[in-house]
């Protein structure tokens, strides 16, 4: 039996190579990375000679710090292969999804989780974590990287939604935690909730990413030598300043999602057609993909150790409906009167991915407060992001090459067809 050191080594060597070698195996079939690794994963795990359990609730502090380390380096790729200027026009369908969409999005998704008795406070952590679009499963309907111009309303928009909506569900997190906390000691959290954790961190985790994003804008664009950082070549530039603007923000306790977009947007704008944001962009996304991978591993072994047991029949209704129902329903609201073609507007409200956002904001706020019935909230969303998986990576690709036929454009390049 060779030494589990060995193993370790062979099978991370076998990652990294499906890391480079599935998304071009897996382009123009119906089946997406993340279902593949959820496959790999449970299989593993359910060998005799791998009889670890990964349960979230048996790792809480490795749940965290690893769903958050993949999401703030999908921030960053997500912000980098932008190449829409930010303008509050040109974003219009990204301010309908955020300031309508999310918002019914969460009050219809507490209803029903009250509905389901888990009481006010747990059912508004469960919208609060299943709200946001996820950065990180999304990869197949966001826009290609920079300057290749597959930059469409619908991918677009799932993009720009998913880079900021993760930060702007975390008041509702901390909205359910300072509930819960005011029941226990007594304390108004009114007051306190408004002023610091929506305005404070709100405004805090912009200015932080937009100060971080000129700074790195111009030591990689601008200063007047030939030390800028673009000429290096090497995109480990992004990861530094995605770490330093996480850092910083989290340290001044701001939200440090937001200001890892706010700065990955900032630092683009430095030199929007620069060759070396492609350069940021692909290192980005290669340790993206990566991380992903081992984390959907680990959910796959998390499957097939029982993560899913507590589920009562009426929880899985709850999740179709969340997904089948609620963000359809509140995507098309959102998008009401909004210039786009019908196609284009059920595709954006139907590709709503719920993923590793929702698990580290479950797994943040059960590490700070006790709430009731957490293995039946890890049921939940650990079955809302697989059927997510499963149901949008089955559909995206013929949905998107549709969509892109419908509209004169080639599915594989993204640039219009010529006839």
């Amino acid at each position: 039996m060779p030494e589990p050191y060995i193993l370790v080594l062979s099978g991370a060597g076998l990652l990294v190579a499906l890391v480079a070698w599935l998304p071009l195996a897996l382009r123009q079939l119906p089946l997406s990375l993340p279902i593949v690794c959820i496959l790999i994963g449970a299989g593993l795990f359910s060998l005799p000679v791998i009889p670890f359990d990964v349960s979230p609730r048996s790792w809480p502090e490795v749940t965290e710090r690893l769903t958050e380390f993949v999401v703030i380096i999908a921030l960053m790729g997500a912000g980098l292969k932008l190449d829409r200027p930010f303008e509050w026009r040109r974003w219009g369908v990204t301010w309908r999804l955020l300031g309508i969409t999310m918002p019914l999005g969460i009050a219809a998704i507490t209803l029903l989780g009250y509905a389901l008795g888990l009481g006010l406070i747990a059912a508004l952590l469960l919208a609060a974590s299943l709200a946001p679009t996820d950065p990180v499963l999304a990869a197949d309907v966001q826009v290609g990287p920079p300057r290749t111009g597959e930059e469409d309303e619908v991918r677009f928009g799932l993009t720009s939604e998913a880079g900021l909506n993760d930060g702007l569900a975390f008041p509702f997190v901390h909205l359910a935690l300072a509930i819960a906390l005011s029941q226990t000691n007594g304390e108004p959290w009114l007051v306190k909730w408004l002023s610091f954790n929506v305005a404070w961190e709100i405004v805090g985790g912009i200015a932080g990413g937009w100060l971080v994003g000129r700074l790195f804008g111009w030591l990689t664009f601008h200063i007047p030598a030939k030390t800028q950082l673009a000429k290096t070549g090497d995109g480990l530039i992004a990861i530094a300043a995605t770490l330093l603007s996480y850092g910083i923000t989290e340290m001044l306790h701001c939200y440090g999602f937001l200001s890892v977009f706010v700065t990955a947007l900032t630092l683009r704008a430095a030199h929007r057609d620069h060759e070396f944001n492609e350069q940021m962009h692909d290192l980005t996304e290669q340790i993206e993909r990566l991380a992903m991978m081992g984390l959907l591993l680990l959910f796959g072994g998390a499957l097939v150790g029982g993560l899913l047991s507590p589920l009562t029949l009426p929880d899985i209704f709850f999740v179709l409906l969340v997904l089948l129902v609620v963000r359809p329903a509140t995507g098309l609201i959102g998008l009401w009167g909004f210039n786009a073609s019908v196609s284009e507007k059920l595709a954006i409200a139907f590709f709503g991915i719920r993923g590793v956002g929702s698990l580290y904001y479950l797994a943040y706020a059960l590490k700070r407060s006790d709430f009731p019935f957490p293995d039946r909230l890890w049921a939940i969303i650990g079955l809302a992001v697989l059927v997510s998986i499963l149901l949008h990576g089955l559909t995206v690709t013929p949905v998107m090459r549709w969509l892109d036929r419908s509209h004169g454009r080639d599915p594989d390049t993204g640039h219009p067809v010529n006839h």
